[in-house]
């Protein structure tokens, strides 16, 4: 089988975000990591080849984006993937990220497509559901377990009240949550080394209708300062709690 794991390029957690006029998103200095769900996705991808190479051809990594993106590319090439994609495009909604996405896939084979649940900084959610129907095959979403018995796709869900257990036919897109992978796997030495060599491959991306247009930004209202009351003035934290909290 042939996995194809989807990774998009978001800041950093830790990144202190900033904006141009409250108009553009202000990417100076911002550390660049691999999106974590799609990080945990391709982890247990990589951890499936190597403990099952039978079963796994080989695992490629693909992004949209531009030519920043190449180093969470080449991290996703340390860490073990064979091969790497970039689509050239500056794409700005989940649409035409999926859009993007199924126009170079449709071309190719691939068994197992995986995607993340969402980003970690739009948290849209909604790309590889979008991207399953543009390939016109099925999705399973929220997957926490994934593996292979017998040549026979087995995934585990959570549904509402408890898991579902599925076998499912290739090809499809499984979008993948926390519990998918224990923890994100990190490149040796030996990994970093050999990602140079690896094939990185750019294709254009094509002519596609942006569907969202981001008119302005906004960062949530400054919290206020933290109020210290005596462990002994229980009147006045009630007051407070109640006329100025309003929570009771």
């Amino acid at each position: 089988m042939k996995i194809l794991v989807c990774i998009n390029n978001v800041p950093d957690t830790t990144t202190k975000i900033k904006f141009v006029d409250n108009k553009a998103f202000d990417s100076a200095g911002v550390q660049w990591i691999i999106n974590p769900w799609d990080e945990l996705t391709l982890t247990r991808a990589i951890e499936m080849k190597e403990t099952q190479p039978a079963d796994i051809e080989s695992v490629t990594v693909i992004n949209v984006g531009r030519a920043d993106a190449e180093a969470s590319i080449r991290k996703a090439l340390a860490i073990g993937a064979d091969n790497g994609i970039r689509i050239n495009s500056d794409t700005s909604d989940s649409y035409s990220v999926a859009f993007q996405l199924s126009e170079y896939i449709a071309k190719e084979k691939y068994d197992i497509i995986f995607c993340g649940i969402e980003s970690s900084d739009y948290n849209g959610g909604s790309v590889g559901g979008m991207l399953a129907e543009f390939l016109a095959i099925p999705s399973v979403s929220s997957v926490s377990m994934f593996e292979i018995k017998d040549g026979k796709v087995v995934v585990k869900r959570e549904i509402d009240g408890g898991n579902e257990t599925l076998s499912v036919q290739t090809p499809f897109v499984l979008i993948g949550q926390k519990g998918i992978a224990i923890e994100p796997k990190i490149p040796s030495m030996r990994g970093i080394m050999t990602a140079r060599t690896k094939q990185l491959t750019v294709v254009e991306g094509v002519a596609c209708n942006q569907l969202i247009e981001f008119v302005d930004f906004d960062l949530p209202k400054a919290k206020a300062a933290c109020r210290k009351i005596d462990a002994e003035n229980v009147k006045e934290l009630i007051d407070l709690l109640h006329n100025e909290a309003k929570v009771i």
